[in-house]
């Protein structure tokens, strides 16, 4: 609950919520331990959610405007080729997982729970406040899971640097600043902030466990005039804790990037290097004693994972929850507070880098996921 703060980590339990809760009087059957999952989209990243959703026995067709693109997948994986509106109407189709272009989400989403499908989507949930919104409420009073795809939350890293923060490892986590930037992919639907930034904005909400208090943000487009290629969100939460943001698909190197800045201890994750190194702690140290500023260093602690694709286990806690019954990690409300961010820092882009003051986080999102 927002409300259960743990100040001393710097952060609230917010990640502890919603995964262990079952949907309010949802019965499940045995034909729901493998749900039936088509998948919407086998694009770029779409057909990545095709492979994991075979291999983990669930995918039972494939859908997509280009034809001949669904008709690859369709004999690579072994199940059928089929319309939209046919698995829409299709009872034997228990799940729909969408990654058509993110412009097309909401409309999506919003025919699947309509046909009473469990929906997975990819991020962003929608382009807009009430749009997410509505398809929140539809999930809930339809109690149907809706999974927002926030892919990072599932990586092995994430998952263990959630859990050194609440530990009280780090202290009080006062800033974290974080870097997607690469060459390509471009997009021409949605910018740069809109594409990158939301897996960015979804860990740092996790690890403070409430929505910023005011949001700037800047952007440039360079490539052409109406797209962002390039975008800086800087964000406030309460008691001075701050975070920063940059995005950009205009960069010659690679880095994936997140630092926590924390009272006891700094952590890194960086998304690109080994297995090994890929989540560091350093126990640096200020000291003042003598009157001057000295920075005491110390050799950083590689902290061990379990090497396991993100997507894999997004896609098999997907499956969980539909199967169970259980409210996602990444679910609807967590979706639409990322959803918030992303449009405030989308106005303040609008506005040349305007701060844009957010509602008491509370009170935001008991109205975004109010039932009518």
């Amino acid at each position: 609950m927002l409300g259960s703060a743990k100040r001393a980590v710097g952060f609230f339990a917010l990640d502890h919520s919603s995964e262990q809760k079952a949907l309010v009087g949802r019965i499940v059957s045995p034909a729901l331990d493998r749900p039936k999952v088509a998948a919407i989209g086998c694009g770029q990243w779409g057909r990545n959610i095709v492979r994991n959703l075979s291999q983990l026995g669930a995918l039972t067709a494939v859908s997509d405007i280009a034809v001949p693109l669904a008709s690859e997948f369709s004999s690579r994986y072994d199940v059928p080729a089929r319309r939209f509106e046919e698995l829409l109407e299709d009872e034997d189709v228990e799940a729909l997982a969408i990654a058509t272009p993110a412009a097309f989400h909401a409309l999506h989403a919003r025919q699947a729970l309509e046909a009473g499908k469990h929906v997975f989507v990819e991020k962003p949930l929608a382009m807009s406040v009430p749009d997410g919104q509505l398809l929140a409420n539809m999930a809930r009073e339809r109690q149907r899971v809706l999974m927002v795809g926030h892919v990072l939350r599932y990586h092995p890293a994430v998952r263990k640097l959630l859990q050194e923060v609440r530990s009280g490892r780090l202290g009080t986590v006062r800033h974290i600043y974080s870097r997607r930037l690469s060459l390509g992919r471009f997009r021409t639907e949605e910018d740069v902030l809109w594409s990158l930034a939301p897996h960015d904005i979804s860990i740092i909400l996790a690890i403070f466990g409430d929505l910023p208090q005011r949001v700037s943000a800047h952007g440039r487009p360079i490539l052409n005039s109406h797209i962002a290629d390039i975008a800086r969100v800087h964000l406030d939460f309460a008691d001075g804790v701050t975070a920063d943001v940059a995005v950009s698909w205009l960069n010659p190197v690679k880095e994936h990037k997140l630092v926590l800045i924390g009272s006891r201890a700094q952590a890194v994750f960086d998304d690109t290097a080994r297995w090994s190194e890929k989540l560091q702690i350093f126990d640096h140290g200020i000291d003042i004693s003598s009157g001057a500023v000295r920075v005491v260093r110390a050799e950083p602690v590689l902290v061990r994972l379990d090497e396991k694709e993100p997507l894999r286990e997004e896609c098999a806690h997907f499956l969980s929850c539909v199967a169970a019954a259980k409210t996602p990690r990444t679910d609807s409300t967590e979706g639409l507070r990322v959803l918030r961010v992303l449009e405030a820092a989308a106005n303040s882009m609008a506005l040349g880098g305007e701060t844009i003051r957010t509602r008491s986080a509370t009170a935001a999102i008991k109205n975004l996921v109010s039932v009518n």
